[in-house]
């Protein structure tokens, strides 16, 4: 009887170590929340790690980064998601930034617009209600209709701060999601907006700003002032799943730069 035991404890030890010895987890659900301007990184990363572990699945809910970061200090989720830096009061409240990538906030007008290069004071002028047509920037007599994101966007606080407007932009209309900029600026002749370069298409024209158009390279090399980091976010002292523990290194490892480069954003080293 104890020899079947001991050959029974063997063989269990030995499935053990092989299973450790595969550098494959044991399986889990990973929550993650967090911005929306994240969502094609998120989408080229989950796909990328659930081939490498598929017995773990990454779940994605784009509320917005102030909701994300809420949600990791909270403990509603395991990684939060922002489209922008932490915040001090945020890094005072435990939260912990690790930067994944890199991204432009394009300045997108309708394809019809003409005007291909703004500055940075003409930006700040244009969504502070200082310049409100287009004749007055070579365009058509036109009203400007501003459009921007919500209050607590992660895309909303990086743009406001790089062009230095924050608190005091004067948008016709705010939305939700990237998508949601996008796509209405694509329809009025007259918008201009705001989005992540990653998710900008062909239905909108992101202008030049001081003269540089946003692109990986540009963004890479800082000559294309407005950009911003994406971060996923940790709470400090709470240790993570060995679930989450790995996709966080895999979204950090070099591994990853592909699949952030193909999802349009910008591999960070």
């Amino acid at each position: 009887m104890k020899k079947v035991f001991a050959i029974a404890l063997a063989a269990a030890l030995a499935l053990s170590m092989l299973a450790g010895c595969s550098g494959k987890q044991q399986g889990g659900t990973v929550n993650t929340d967090g911005s929306t301007s994240m969502a094609d990184v998120m989408g080229a990363l989950t796909e990328a790690f659930r081939a490498k572990e598929p017995d773990i699945t990454v779940n994605y809910s784009g509320t917005g980064s102030g909701s994300g970061i809420s949600g990791v200090l909270d403990g509603t989720c395991d990684i939060g998601l922002s489209s922008r830096a932490l915040k001090q009061e945020e890094m005072d409240q435990g939260a912990v930034s690790h930067v994944v990538a890199l991204d432009g906030v394009a300045i997108v007008v309708n394809p019809k617009n003409p005007i291909a290069d703004l500055t940075t004071q003409q930006i700040a002028d244009i969504f502070t209600g200082k310049i409100t047509k287009w004749s007055d920037l070579g365009g058509a007599d036109a009203p400007i209709a501003v459009y921007g994101r919500e209050d607590g966007s992660g895309t909303r606080t990086a743009f406001e701060e790089i062009v230095g407007v924050e608190g005091a932009c004067t948008y016709t209309n705010e939305y939700g999601s990237t998508g949601d900029v996008i796509g209405n600026v694509a329809s009025n002749e007259n918008a201009i907006g705001y989005a992540s370069l990653s998710a900008v298409d062909s239905s909108v024209t992101a202008v030049q700003v001081n003269g540089i158009a946003p692109s990986e390279a540009t963004v890479k090399d800082g000559t294309y002032t407005i950009q911003r980091p994406f971060v996923m976010v940790t709470k400090e002292g709470v240790a993570l799943s060995d679930a989450a523990q790995a996709f966080l290194d895999f979204a950090m490892s070099p591994e990853a730069a592909e699949y952030i480069t193909a999802a349009g954003a910008v591999y960070p080293n």
